[in-house]
């Protein structure tokens, strides 16, 4: 699908604010609602917008720590590295995580509220992961830039 210039306004309004309703987001780019509704519609079926969500303050939610940590496996066989994969989206204290080329395997960002709930994630779940070779973390001590919205176009 190609995104012509309203598709990308469309996609600018709401990532900056998802709460926009059609008639304010259509009054934002001087269009009747109809067709601005119709092409969030398209937007969302089309998989470009895949969901709406809520931004939490994590420090407001008493989870302060956040770790880098990068991964290194002991067998690189395509089945044992899905197994990986199966088991790491599993832990609900990794926020996301990356295949990387390197040095390292993986990347995890793991989010937690402190040093002993990092060392008790770490000795109690990423270690028992059979497949696991070696680790590296990285703390983060300030977070500068923390971006959500991608420039579109």
């Amino acid at each position: 699908m190609k995104l012509d210039i309203i598709d990308k306004e469309i996609l600018k309004h709401l990532q900056a604010d998802a709460h926009l309703t059609t008639k304010e987001l259509a009054s934002r780019l001087n269009l009747s609602p109809t067709p601005v509704y119709e092409r969030v519609r398209r937007l969302e079926k089309e998989g470009i917008i895949k969901s709406y969500v809520a931004l939490v303050d994590r420090e407001k939610i008493e989870k302060d720590l956040m770790v880098f940590c990068n991964i290194r496996l002991k067998e690189h066989a395509q089945e044992a590295g899905a197994k990986f994969v199966q088991q790491i989206v599993q832990l609900e204290e990794v926020m996301e995580c990356y295949n990387i080329s390197g040095e390292y395997d993986f990347m995890i960002k793991i989010i937690v509220k402190d040093m002993r709930e990092y060392q008790s994630f770490l000795m109690n779940k990423l270690a028992s992961l059979a497949n696991i070779g070696s680790t590296h973390s990285i703390f983060v001590m300030s977070e500068i830039k923390y971006e959500t919205a991608y420039k579109v176009g």
